[in-house]
């Protein structure tokens, strides 16, 4: 019997992902070019995937959840899916983050807990459309911790691809590619190594009997 297939599926674009602030668990909703790209995802993947998938899980967050829904998918919400928490980074850039510690700061080397205190404030911002959204800090998530989480994810695809059976996953950036290392058996650090566009998906397989990626960002 053939091994099925996980699709994962990166959300619509946000106010957020168009200027680099870090989106964790901040509740950020699509913008409107984002909602349009969820329909053209789904589009996209039907052509790809005419048959109905097994399962359809997705981020509770609204910007997964919307993408799901506007791109014609029945989703059921897993917690598991959630981005990375990235504590103190949330709602900054790379570049403010660097500015604070005085020297470039890499997420995925130096974690969220390197971030400085200052700016661990919890506040409310104002998106460019007027909409405000409430940014709501912890001390962040090791990555060891949201990869297990990625790897719970992974795992659970993976009883549905020994039954043969195709699933689709719609989430977030840092999630999504943490859960396609742990597909492939590569440590969580080399994430970092791969980009996902907004609405972009991924497709997860096996090849004589070995875990691959199949193809990444169509």
């Amino acid at each position: 019997m053939s091994k099925g297939n996980v699709y994962l599926l990166r959300h619509g674009q946000t106010y957020w992902s168009m200027s680099g602030q870090h989106t964790g668990r901040t509740d950020v909703p699509l913008t409107e070019t984002g909602r349009r790209q969820a329909v053209e995802a789904g589009d996209r993947v039907r052509a790809d995937h005419p048959e109905p998938f097994a399962a359809v899980f997705c981020s509770p967050l609204i910007r997964a959840s919307e993408t799901a829904r506007l791109a014609g998918f029945d989703a059921e919400a897993l917690d598991d899916l959630m981005e990375w928490d990235y504590g103190r980074a949330e709602g900054r850039t790379r570049g403010q983050i660097g500015e604070a510690l005085g020297r470039t700061w890499n997420l995925w080397a130096d974690g969220p807990q390197s971030v400085p205190e200052s700016l661990g404030e919890e506040r409310v911002e104002t998106l460019p459309d007027g909409q405000q959204v409430s940014v709501h800090l912890t001390e962040g998530e090791p990555l060891d911790e949201a990869f297990a989480r990625a790897s719970r994810v992974a795992e659970r695809a993976r009883e549905y691809a020994d039954r043969g059976e195709d699933v689709l996953l719609v989430a977030h950036s840092h999630i999504l590619r943490l859960v396609a290392c742990a597909w492939v058996d590569l440590p969580a650090s080399d994430g970092r190594k791969f980009e996902l566009g907004t609405a972009r998906y991924v497709v997860l397989g096996d090849h004589k009997g070995q875990p691959v990626i199949e193809r990444w960002g169509a």
